[in-house]
């Protein structure tokens, strides 16, 4: 019996992939993203002050990332040149979240079935609309699994806790200030036990009154007056 392989089920081989890959991603920061009258609001907790989490895709797309910080970011240089080839092979407009994400889904569910490891990674892909009822929010999966979200998102290890603690206060339709409240109060609650500063939170914006390049970044000061006081 000596030369009999080590024999691992398919389904306990993929639970256990899994199980790796949930695992990293629960060691990475969390990040909310908050629909409201001016755009979508994406809240990360990062001590980083030149890491990103929360980056510009394409015109009114942002990219943001919890997980291992290295493959994400070739995800999203990844999804830039796509952007940027779409763009200028067609039309500006023919480049959108959805077909971003499901670009992003295919390649995590390749990497997940084929490659040595999966990747310890979860994305999100938002898109600003001309109106609050066309904004587009999609969460890609570490194994290329991809949902439609609506109003707001969670992702990262906290997931449930910090989607429990956005849907208890959001509304459609608040203002940019109540968006980013509520996703700095909701990364505060996650965690009651530490103390969260404005210098450790990321906080950008797609700008649903810019024209082209809806993406900003948030000041330090607008981040700070967001957190819940004491």
């Amino acid at each position: 019996m000596a030369g009999m392989p080590y024999y691992v089920s398919p389904e306990q081989f993929m639970k256990d992939r899994a199980d790796y890959a949930r695992k990293g991603i629960a060691r990475g920061k969390s990040i909310v993203a908050v629909t409201c009258a001016e755009g979508i609001v994406l809240v990360a907790e990062n001590p980083s002050a030149t890491l990103h989490k929360i980056s510009e895709l394409y015109d009114r797309i942002a990219f943001a990332a919890v997980g291992k910080y290295n493959e994400f970011e070739n995800l999203r240089i990844a999804g830039v040149r796509l952007a940027d080839m779409r763009g200028w092979s067609y039309d500006r407009e023919d480049v959108t979240a959805r077909s971003l994400a499901n670009a992003y889904a295919q390649a995590l569910g390749n990497i997940f079935t084929h490659e040595m490891k999966p990747f310890e990674v979860e994305l999100l892909v938002a898109q600003v609309g001309a109106t609050l009822e066309s904004d587009e929010m999609y969460r890609v999966l570490y194994d290329g699994s991809v949902s439609d979200e609506q109003g707001f998102v969670a992702i990262g290890g906290q997931a449930e806790n910090l989607t429990e603690a956005v849907r208890r206060g959001f509304s459609a339709g608040m203002s940019l200030e109540e968006a980013l409240r509520l996703g700095a109060r909701a990364l505060v609650e996650a965690d009651p036990k530490r103390t969260l500063e404005g210098r450790n939170l990321e906080a950008a914006m797609l700008d649903r009154g810019r024209l082209r390049r809806a993406f900003r970044r948030l000041s330090g000061d607008q981040v700070a007056a967001a957190l819940p006081a004491g």
